[in-house]
């Protein structure tokens, strides 16, 4: 008997570490998940779906049920809500926070068929906020996010009450970032990972101060963006450079605040200047210690600093 109970446990032990090593990065996944859910929970944030036509976007959702004023976060280029789960609760005492997956991102998935440049990103925001019946929000978005915000403040200022502009996308910097030194080397876009080692690199140009993340959920994230590279090739050709503002700063009419860590490896600290001057009475406030991602860095500093600025254009 006990050769056949020894052969059974060897073969349970081989089928375990096969699963594990198949599983591995999923549990990085389950981690990052459960974090997720906790604190939004404790934040007053629940999940929720929004039909905006060509998309059902992934939500989260909070605040109290008499609030007058909203807030929408709009992430950037490869990212998901996820980046704002510390950065959102520092409102829901207030205001109505609405924080979006956008399509081709996070549990929004991607379809081949749509646009993904800044416009018909923009048009997908208006279509959040139509379908939950928000005449006006406060936008707050970075990078890529920040362009479409920009977007609907130019384009769209009677549905914007303020718009915060955090490490924004959408203007030539006058001095290139580390990434657009890449890319004028033709060494390919970073965001295009195929190994952990161009993760890691990758990675370590998106924050300055990053939050402790789990080994194993770093496995995931890296695994997640090999899986993604043809998708967020598509979406990166759609929008990077596409439909500038710089031209067009003059035009826009809506309170905005600039913000910006002067440590920025993705979008150069030179393009935060161009905001600011080219749009009229923006304000900036710049971090010198942080990076690309200040709402993921310092989420409670960056907040108290734009809750400061939309009190004055409630």
């Amino acid at each position: 008997m006990k050769r056949p109970l020894l052969l059974a446990t060897a073969i349970a032990a081989v089928g375990f570490a096969g699963w594990a090593a198949l599983t591995y990065p999923a549990v990085g996944k389950l981690a990052l998940d459960a974090d997720a859910r906790i604190e939004t929970a404790i934040g007053g944030l629940k999940p929720a779906t929004v039909d905006v036509g060509d998309s059902r976007m992934m939500t989260w959702q909070g605040g109290p049920a008499d609030a007058t004023e909203a807030v929408v976060m709009i992430h950037g280029y490869s990212a998901d809500k996820t980046v704002w789960m510390r950065f959102a609760p520092h409102f829901t005492d207030r205001y109505r926070v609405l924080v979006l997956d956008l399509p081709g991102h996070g549990e929004t998935p991607f379809d081949p068929a749509l646009r993904y440049d800044t416009m018909s990103q923009a048009q997908r925001v208006l279509g959040a906020l139509d379908a939950l019946g928000i005449a006006r929000a406060h936008l707050v978005g970075n990078s890529m996010g920040g362009f479409i915000a920009a977007q609907l403040a130019l384009h769209h200022p009677d549905r914007v009450q303020s718009a915060t502009l955090m490490d924004a996308a959408g203007v030539i910097a006058p001095q290139p970032s580390d990434m657009d030194q890449r890319l004028a080397r033709g060494e390919g876009n970073p965001f295009e990972v195929s190994s952990r080692k161009a993760f890691d690199d990758f990675y370590a140009m998106t924050m300055a101060q990053p939050p402790w993340v789990p080994g194993i959920t770093l496995d995931w994230i890296a695994a997640d963006y090999a899986a993604r590279r043809e998708s967020l090739a598509r979406i990166f050709k759609d929008f990077h450079h596409v439909d500038l503002l710089d031209a067009r700063l003059g035009e826009i009419t809506v309170p905005v605040l600039v913000m910006w860590g002067d440590r920025d490896r993705l979008v150069h600290r030179s393009a935060a200047d161009v905001w600011a001057r080219g749009i009229p009475g923006a304000q900036l406030v710049t971090y010198p210690d942080l990076g690309h991602m200040p709402m993921v860095e310092a989420p409670a500093r960056s907040a108290a600093d734009i809750r400061k600025f939309i009190g004055h254009h409630g």
